[in-house]
């Protein structure tokens, strides 16, 4: 199919060539523009549902979500705030 195109592009190798990126750029702006934004309705992409049940058999019914995970355990260092800059070494 590409040699068929490619023999029946006019004007020599320039023509060829120029001919070639005219025909691929027609094809993406037709895709991009036109099918891409038909087809996309009926693509699952956008069909995300996040639960508090997720109903997952086996999964842990104890946890009600209302702490955020490693909330349960206490860090060994602060914090509230910021550690101090390292110092400048004099010389």
């Amino acid at each position: 199919m590409y040699g068929w195109i490619w023999r029946k592009l006019p004007l020599g190798l320039p023509g060829k060539l120029a001919g070639s990126l005219l025909l691929a750029t027609a094809t993406v702006a037709l895709l991009w523009y036109v099918v891409f934004p038909w087809a996309e309705p009926l693509l699952p992409f956008d069909d995300v549902q996040v639960t508090q049940d997720s109903g997952v058999p086996g999964g842990d019914p104890g946890v009600d979500g209302s702490a955020p995970a490693g909330d349960e355990h206490d860090l060994p260092y602060n914090t509230d705030q910021n550690n101090t800059p390292p110092s400048t070494p004099n010389r």
